[in-house]
């Protein structure tokens, strides 16, 4: 009975972890690849200094999770990246918070970037 409820709860969170979350835009990296030199857009990586060293694209600016992201331009869509897309999703919660409404998170991130 207990390992049941305890699969339904892994289960419940996965699927809520999944949901994006209201008012930000989720796009696939190969959408990603359509917009990435897109100059009226701000794109952030939000893994940490050592993950966007080993591979990160030169269009992200290198911006680990927990970083002041109030410095970012409110009149530009950002879009947000990482390497599975729950830090960047994490990070698009932030964003929100701040006031941006133009937030756009990559699902699947670099892991998907690389396998596309």
């Amino acid at each position: 009975m207990e390992t049941w409820i305890l699969i339904g709860l892994l289960i419940a969170f996965l699927i809520w972890r999944m949901i994006p979350t209201k008012g930000i835009k989720t796009i696939s990296t190969e959408e990603l690849k359509t917009i990435i030199n897109d100059k009226d857009k701000v794109f952030i990586d939000v893994r940490t200094a050592g993950e966007y060293r080993a591979r990160g694209l030169q269009q992200f600016k290198n911006m680990p999770l927990g970083s002041d992201f109030s410095k970012l331009p409110n009149d530009k869509e950002i879009v947000v990246i990482c390497q599975s897309g729950m830090r960047s999703k994490q990070a698009c919660g932030k964003l929100k918070k701040l006031g941006y409404t133009n937030i756009t998170n990559v699902r699947g991130g670099m892991s998907a970037y690389e396998g596309s």
